[in-house]
């Protein structure tokens, strides 16, 4: 099978490997019907990296696919079904897994970065990681689910209430997934900034009532228009934008920090944090979330399909990155061969 393979620094190859077979009784065995691009894709096929992989693993970490093998322990599939898969695997038995906060686990790895993924036709992988999902939802709706389920996880540690104001930073898809996610749990004002204007017309379809682009204006001075006070909540899907966040946010307001980069050392006035009492909440990954994120895909709550911009088989992967690289996409589907 053709499979798209991080071989080394700053480089994707398109290789021949052998179908995988079950390893374990707990296995199954899934024929990808889609995957897609995520931005840490872009960031581990970099040069230097922004993001650790194990060179020669095929990448891919957001796929869909259908079951066609099963080991004889499993028992929450079928063969036919169809699944969305969790790529991070967990040990089970460390202090942060048996808490009930798996995504904090210290003996993680994911499939796609530091395993095998799905950048190719078959994949194998941990039963507990797949989750059934109807096959009404088309695959490229459900590859979502992956970092759906990141948006999921965030949304809920700052608890939107309906009418409330929020301000995202950063309108790649994280920032388009949380406008659409906060939109629909009612907030009233959600105002979206990037730099760039092809992505603000799609957070314009996403739900937001205000967008933002700082080489155009002042924005702490816009926000403070748009809402007088500032906003409830500030997401900050970038990573670097600590400091702005607080410029954003009301006293009593929430700062969310979505985005990683390992090298960002904003300087932070904690004064202000203490003397306007705002409460910053960092999240990560997803935490039981996927079986929210079906009942959410199988609703049609979202409007998904206006994040898809690019439809591509394997073969294209290079030309799908290098679209990605240059920000003139927002989802970029990929179909195996």
């Amino acid at each position: 099978m053709l499979a798209g393979v991080f071989e080394k620094i700053g480089n994707l190859a398109l290789q021949e490997r052998e179908v995988p077979t079950l390893k374990s009784d707990l296995d199954v065995k899934i024929k990808v019907l889609a995957a897609s691009i995520c931005g840490t894709d872009v960031h581990i096929l970099s040069d230097p990296p922004g993001h650790p992989a194990t060179p020669g693993i095929i990448q891919g970490h957001e796929y869909v696919g259908e079951v066609v093998d099963t080991g004889k322990e499993v028992r929450n599939v079928n063969i036919g079904d169809r699944v969305i898969v969790d790529p991070t695997t967990t040990c089970g038995s460390c202090h942060y897994c048996q808490i009930g906060r798996p995504n904090l686990c210290k003996n993680s790895s994911t499939l796609g970065i530091f395993l095998d993924g799905g950048w190719a036709s078959y994949s194998v992988v941990p039963s507990k990681n797949v989750f059934k999902i109807s096959k009404d939802i088309a695959p490229e709706i459900a590859v979502l689910a992956e970092p759906l389920s990141c948006v999921v996880n965030g949304s809920e540690k700052v608890n939107v209430q309906p009418g409330d104001s929020v301000v995202i930073i950063g309108a790649g898809p994280m920032g388009q997934l949380f406008t659409q996610v906060l939109k629909a749990a009612g907030a009233a004002k959600m105002i979206c900034v990037d730099f760039s204007d092809y992505r603000l017309n799609y957070s314009k379809l996403s739900g937001a009532t205000h967008v933002i682009n700082p080489k155009n204006e002042d924005l702490v001075k816009a926000v403070k228009e748009i809402t007088e006070v500032g906003v409830d909540v500030v997401i900050d899907c970038v990573g670097v934008l600590f400091d702005q966040c607080i410029n954003l946010v009301r006293s009593g307001g929430q700062i969310l920090l979505v985005g990683m980069n390992e090298h960002a050392k904003p300087q932070i006035k904690q004064y202000d944090l203490t003397r306007n009492e705002i409460t910053v909440k960092g999240t990560f990954i997803q935490n039981y979330d996927f079986p929210k994120v079906v009942k959410i895909l199988e609703s049609n709550i979202l409007n998904l399909n206006s994040l898809i911009t690019h439809k591509i088989t394997l073969d294209k992967l290079e030309e799908g990155i290098e679209t990605m690289r240059k920000g003139e996409a927002i989802k970029i589907i990929v179909y195996p061969l």
